[in-house]
């Protein structure tokens, strides 16, 4: 198992520490799940390379999206 050592301001580490006590883990085990649902909350680098690479000459455009759905059903008042 790694050992990490992290440096927190004062007001970070007062939050963690609120957090710690509340959720009655160690802060170990705290801290490597507050990590690992951070890795997994975002995006990969890679996939994020791709955004904006998509040209607007690559797109179908919105009418050929919609052709043969026929129109829309009646919607009702609010």
């Amino acid at each position: 198992m790694a050992q990490v050592t992290i440096y927190l301001d004062e007001k970070t580490e007062q939050l963690m520490k609120k957090h710690v006590q509340a959720s009655g883990e160690s802060t170990s085990k705290w801290v490597a799940e507050a990590v690992r649902k951070r890795v997994l909350s975002e995006w990969p680098a890679d996939v994020l390379s791709l955004l904006g690479s998509w040209k607007e000459v690559d797109l179908p455009k919105e009418a050929d999206l919609r052709s043969g759905y026929g129109a829309d059903a009646a919607r009702e008042e609010l």
